[in-house]
């Protein structure tokens, strides 16, 4: 089975980790420091939440796998429609070994194609590669706030 990761930045882990875990009736798979994620069955997804400073902002989404199989055939099929991946990495990624890549949009919302293949006890694999920058790493660009605008939309109609 795959499922749809969502990763936010929160300003209050705690208040978020209650708040997440009435609305979706389940408790983190996972709890560290500053970090939290949810294994949600229904709907299928996976909820990754940081404490930091930029609150209601996303840090990056992504597709969660079963196989690296999975994995390896969805960077085949992006590289071929012409868009550029970190490639395929072995990698530690948000206190997990993975098989992943990662693909940005137009807009600089990050995309991570993954399989954890196991628990690790670090947020990232400290190796410097291109793949460990993307992981989890705040955006250099302007944050995606969530439920409202900073400012209107150019052409917006509501």
């Amino acid at each position: 089975m795959s499922r749809i990761q969502l990763a936010i930045n929160v300003s209050d882990l705690d208040a978020a980790v209650i708040f997440y875990s009435k609305m979706f009736g389940a408790e983190p798979a996972k709890r560290k420091p500053g970090y939290a994620n949810f294994a949600i069955d229904e709907p299928p997804l996976k909820l990754v939440l940081f404490e930091g400073p930029e609150g209601g902002t996303i840090n990056h989404l992504g597709v969660e796998t079963d196989e690296a199989s999975a994995v390896e055939a969805a960077d085949a099929r992006l590289r071929a429609s012409g868009l550029d991946t970190t490639g395929i990495d072995d990698t530690i990624c948000c206190y997990a070994e993975k098989v992943e890549t990662w693909v940005v949009d137009p807009d600089q919302v990050r995309w991570e194609w993954y399989v954890k293949t196991a628990d690790a006890e670090s947020m990232g694999a400290g190796d410097g590669t291109e793949s460990e920058a993307m992981c989890c790493a705040p955006v250099a660009t302007e944050p995606i706030t969530l439920g409202r605008r900073s400012e209107p939309a150019p052409d917006a109609c509501c």
